[in-house]
């Protein structure tokens, strides 16, 4: 084994770990994907003999990747104008699969992703790296040009907006997939009080429709709004597909083989609390959904 073969080998055994670091910071499987070789190449341009931690020196090269691609989207004016739903994870009902299983190892759900959206760069990378991965605060300092006190400030302020506004969904999956059936039937039934009895007096509705549909893509809030929009799912839902959408009950929309919409619910206390709808075709065509059944 050549050098080059070895610094291969040592880095593929960090890929799945920084995709998982790479997917919380950009909402994207293919921008993360892309995050992950862009560290590839600027290892193989690196000496790393005094390299003592190489996944710890991996994980900050894609941090910094992340966050400069981050601060680029807001450069050039690329944040979606309309509701944007970060990339969904999806597996078959009956389990995740164990790729999927480590991306998600500490149940990244579409709830969370969305909050994250919505923090600056800088607070982001501090709090996924910090909170979620346990990067020191003297290590994410320089990649964010501020001192230690600052980075553990930025952190700080992130992790109040994300327990302030990401509901922390119920563990019982079981539980979780009995709700998601009762809204099913409900929808396929037209039954407007029944959907109205499943939904959280806060819940929040989501649905990104990508740029081919001009003011499709919504946001809607409360009860009423919500089940109005699930009663137009009627006839889709005959098309519903149990999935694992990110670890948690959900559905997958296919028609002619072909996928029309992921469904996220975010479920706690046995009511739903956010319904993340990705029905994209441009996006969706790049999911990897042979995990599903049928």
């Amino acid at each position: 084994m050549n050098d080059e073969e070895f610094l291969a080998e040592r880095f593929e055994a960090h890929r799945t770990h920084l995709r998982a670091v790479a997917y919380r910071m950009l909402g994207s499987l293919s921008e993360a994907d892309d995050a992950v070789q862009e560290a590839w190449l600027r290892l193989a341009r690196t000496d790393t003999g005094g390299v003592a931690n190489l996944g710890g020196w991996l994980t900050t090269v894609v941090g910094r990747v992340c966050l400069d691609m981050l601060r680029s989207r807001t450069t050039r004016g690329e944040q979606p104008l309309d509701v944007h739903v970060p990339d969904p994870v999806v597996s078959g009902a009956d389990g995740i699969d164990p790729e999927h299983e480590a991306l998600l190892s500490d149940s990244v759900g579409l709830a969370l992703l969305v909050v994250l959206e919505s923090l600056a760069p800088a607070e982001r990378l501090a709090f996924v790296l910090h909170d979620m991965f346990a990067v020191p605060f003297d290590e994410i300092a320089p990649m964010v040009g501020r001192t230690p006190a600052a980075a553990r400030q930025l952190a700080s302020r992130a992790r109040r907006r994300v327990r302030g506004a990401a509901p922390v969904p119920d563990a019982d999956l079981g539980r979780q997939w009995e709700v998601v059936d009762a809204f099913l039937a409900a929808s396929r039934g037209g039954d407007f009080d029944a959907l109205v009895t499943l939904l959280d007096p806060e819940v929040v509705l989501r649905a990104d429709t990508g740029v081919g549909l001009p003011g499709a893509s919504r946001e809607l809030r409360g009860p009423a709004a919500v089940a109005g929009q699930a009663l137009l799912f009627q006839r889709a839902a005959g098309f519903a597909h149990p999935a694992l959408v990110n670890g948690a009950a959900g559905i997958v929309s296919i028609v002619d083989g072909r996928p029309t919409a992921v469904l996220g619910f975010t479920i706690t206390d046995g009511r739903i609390v956010e319904i993340d709808i990705l029905a994209d075709p441009e996006r969706l065509s790049a999911l990897d959904l042979t995990s599903l059944d049928g």
